[in-house]
């Protein structure tokens, strides 16, 4: 694209809008909600799917005429875009890779940490006035099956190994003599692995291979010892089979940060489950990452606006960004 030409940048949510400064006097900025998406997606150029929750681009994309020819979702995860009709056409799709990686892999590195020392025992104690001294697990020497090896799964997994843990990473192929792991193991690999896991975090992107990847079966193979945490997307979790294993204490405890249906109705079970830690989709969502998302939109539409290859270009096939 010349960058004589002004563009439209249509943006799906508003709430708070995103700081598009440096697009002034470069693109019509057009924000948008979901009941106008349909009839201003054949005006734009570029897509800007600011709110990463909504459903409206897949159930509204066009299947001929006009539509953008960019869409960019700020978020990892590409699943609430990706339509049948919009991976078949031509339109490139990118997401926030880059953004989330290190906060998520502190988030799950404070999760892993806090079920290891009984920080919500100690918690529940201070509460009730009561002294009970107990002891608590090492981490140094234990073992965690992170699956996902995209950035964000080798984030926890670089993270988890400063803090001395072993961490067999599972991605959708084998990888020999990776720099930091080693062996990235092949996802048929996963079943073998579970009997062993100390510690078993999920952040796989959502696929139709992928889901319902954590249900009955695979918390049968964890040992009562394993603590499981999911900080990909609620629906590779079988919420049902993860509150019964938690709750016959065929595993010990578990956390989740992601759920089939969001925001987490009143009356779930899940606020009640035992040894469960609740949080509301919040493990990336650090100070200023908000605008940390902008930023990295306009710096694309730089390259967008100049001709030039966009970063994080999706294999719309695949449904992520492929790693090399």
């Amino acid at each position: 694209m010349s960058e004589s030409t002004e563009s439209t940048v249509l943006v799906l949510g508003s709430d708070p809008p995103p700081r598009l400064d440096r697009l002034a006097g470069r693109a019509r900025v057009i924000f948008t909600d979901e009941a106008s998406l349909a009839d201003r997606l054949p005006t734009a150029d570029v897509l800007l799917a600011w709110d990463f929750t909504s459903d409206a681009i897949r159930e509204n994309w066009p299947e001929q005429g006009p539509r953008p020819g960019w869409v960019h979702t700020a978020s990892a995860g590409v699943d609430r875009v990706l339509c049948p009709a919009l991976i078949a056409d031509d339109t490139v799709v990118t997401n926030a890779r880059g953004v989330f990686e290190q906060p998520i892999a502190e988030y799950v590195a404070g999760l892993v940490i806090a079920m290891a020392k009984d920080f919500y025992g100690s918690w529940e104690l201070q509460r009730q006035r009561r002294w009970q001294h107990r002891e608590t697990l090492r981490l140094a020497g234990s073992r965690a099956v992170v699956v996902g090896s995209g950035p964000i799964g080798r984030a926890i997994g670089a993270t988890l190994l400063a803090l001395g843990v072993t961490v067999d990473l599972v991605g959708r192929r084998e990888r020999k003599d990776d720099p930091r792991f080693g062996l990235v193991h092949a996802g048929d690999a996963l079943n073998g692995l579970l009997p062993h896991a100390d510690w078993v975090i999920c952040a796989a992107p959502l696929t139709e291979a992928t889901r319902g990847l954590f249900d009955r079966a695979a918390f049968a193979r964890m040992p009562p010892r394993a603590r499981f945490v999911n900080i990909g997307r609620g629906a590779l979790v079988v919420e049902e089979d993860l509150i019964a294993a938690l709750r016959e204490w065929r595993i010990a405890a578990a956390a989740l940060d992601v759920f089939e249906r969001e925001p987490l109705s009143a009356d779930s079970p899940l606020w009640d489950v035992p040894h469960l830690i609740v949080s509301p989709h919040m493990s990336g969502d650090t100070l200023g990452w908000r605008d940390a998302l902008a930023e990295q939109f306009q710096d694309n539409f730089d390259r967008w606006a100049a001709g030039e290859p966009l970063v994080n270009i999706v294999d719309k096939r695949l449904g992520y960004v492929p790693v090399d």
